[in-house]
Order: C-alpha cells, then structure tokens, then sequence
C-alpha cells in the first residue's frame, strides 16, 4: 500500500493534488488530526479494499499539527512506502491567490495575508526538508500539476525533485524578478516587422519558421539546451526544486515564445519535469 501525506503551503495547491489522487483511485482523507495517523495506518493496512491512501494535513489543525514530525518519524520506520509530498509556491504567488479569492490566510490572526504567509513557512521549514516530494507551483496551470501528479503517482516514474518553468516575456515590460536564467534573443530579425506575421505569435508555425529560419537562432537554440544539459543536473544535486528559465524579446510574443516552446520540449524529452510559460504573450493584443 502506498501511503502518500500531503502537506504544504497553504494556497499552493493541496486540494487540488487530494482532488486528482481521489480520481485515481486514492482513499483520501483531508484534515485528520497528526496523532490519528498512525492508527489511521494501521486500518487501512488491515483493509483488503483499500491499495493506495493519501491524507491532506496542514496548518488548520492549529496545535495539533504539531503532532505531525512525530507521527512522522514514527512512520517512516513502521511503513516503508510513506511519503510526504509537499506543496509549495512563492510568496507573492500565494498573495496573489489570496487576494483574488478574498480569503484571509489561516495564520494571519488579523493581520495582513503577508503576515501569515511568513508564520506558516517559518512553522513548515523542518516538515519541508523530510519531505519525499516538493512541488513548486508558482508558475504552474492546473493542467500542468495534473499532469506532474500523473506522471508520479500513476505511471509511478522516476520523481525529478527539479520543476522546470520556461518563461518567455518581453524586455519591455521587465525582467521576470523570480528568474532564474535569463536569455536574450532580441539579436534575432523581428518578425513584429513582417506584416503577415506581425498579429501572429511564437506559437504559430509560420512565425517559428521565420526565427528558426536563420543560423543563428540554430546555433544558439543548440548551445542553450546544451549548457542546460550541463546546469540541470547540477543544480539537482545541490537540492534546488524550482528553476525558471526566462527568455526575453521585445514584446514577448513572437522569437522568445519560439525559442520557450523549443527549450521546453527538448527538456521533457530528456526526461525533465518542464512547464511552458508564456507571461505577455497576450499583451498589447490589439496592435
């Protein structure tokens, strides 16, 4: 049996992962207190019905969830296929959820969301690093984070503890602040200034015919993925979980939504956790 707790930041996405994993055929459980746990275990161990548990605990079990580091040292020499998968984003992500969905944080005892968002990462540090999986979801649709659990807990594939984002945006509206690596292909012919191509984006052929057109832009798409082959691995090894690739134009619609696609798709096929972000694409739309 596998038994899959899931924990995290709160508005980084646990719902959503209890909502899939219970399509999947998990028995899911949201919110039982930590000193259940262990005997919660033991019944579902006993039960022929039950293969695959997962239980989504947090921070709104206030002092209980204290109780949580215990159980879990308890379970991990008991129950040799428990795990913890834990859900995280950044900050100014997490804000911005809440404010679009006018929640006030569990944490945040009247004061602002900020305040709260402080106080749960603070509280969660230890339970992160025992953590079996992160997940960093800032960058992430809901579509991609389905597709990331599927590939882990479905097809059970090797975890990459590396989520990847690739972000194409536009120099002109500034370099994205969470950026990792950032790339500039502004030296590229601009396909702004071909009048049948200018309404068109990155993501249509005709347009990412015209960028891969030249040598250049081959030459530098090859040298790109192939410094990342050498970077990934490395900062895999150092621990990091999320790394944002950002790669910039002018207006971050045509040649840098050519080149994110084309990064993008050479990482998932050697194997990566890779998500596309296109951030202006749909800027300045009416042009």
């Amino acid at each position: 049996m596998r038994f899959l707790i899931v924990t995290g930041m709160s508005g980084a996405g646990k719902s959503t992962v209890l909502k899939f994993l219970e399509d999947v055929g998990y028995f899911c459980v949201d919110n039982l207190p930590p000193g259940l746990i262990s005997k919660f275990a033991e019944l579902c161990e006993a039960s022929s019905d039950i293969e695959n548990v997962a239980l989504g605990i947090d921070i709104r079990g206030g002092k209980l969830f204290r109780d949580l580091f215990g159980c879990i040292s308890e379970l991990k020499s008991e129950t040799t296929k428990f795990e913890v998968l834990f859900m995280d984003s950044s900050d100014e992500v997490l804000l911005k959820r809440y404010k679009e969905t006018r929640r006030s944080h569990p944490l945040a005892r009247g004061d602002l969301a900020t305040v709260g968002i402080k106080r749960e990462r603070e509280l969660l540090r230890d339970i992160k690093q025992r953590s079996d999986y992160i997940i960093d979801t800032s960058h992430m649709l809901t579509r991609h984070l389905r597709a990331h659990l599927g590939e882990m807990f479905v097809e059970n594939k090797k975890f990459d503890s590396l989520v990847i984002t690739v972000m194409s945006f536009g120099f002109k509206y500034g370099i994205p602040h969470d950026a990792d690596l950032v790339f500039d292909v502004r030296f590229l012919p601009n396909p702004f200034y071909v009048a049948e191509l200018k309404t068109h984006t990155g993501n249509d052929v005709a347009v990412r015919d015209f960028v891969m057109q030249f040598e250049e832009a081959k030459t530098f798409l090859d040298m790109l993925n192939k410094m990342l082959e050498f970077l990934i691995p490395n900062y895999i090894k150092e621990g990091k979980n999320q790394l944002v690739i950002a790669i910039g134009c002018t207006g971050g619609k045509h040649r840098s939504v050519t080149f994110a696609n084309d990064v993008c798709a050479n990482l998932k096929k050697s194997g990566h956790s890779a998500v596309i972000a296109h951030r202006d694409i749909d800027k300045d739309s009416k042009r």
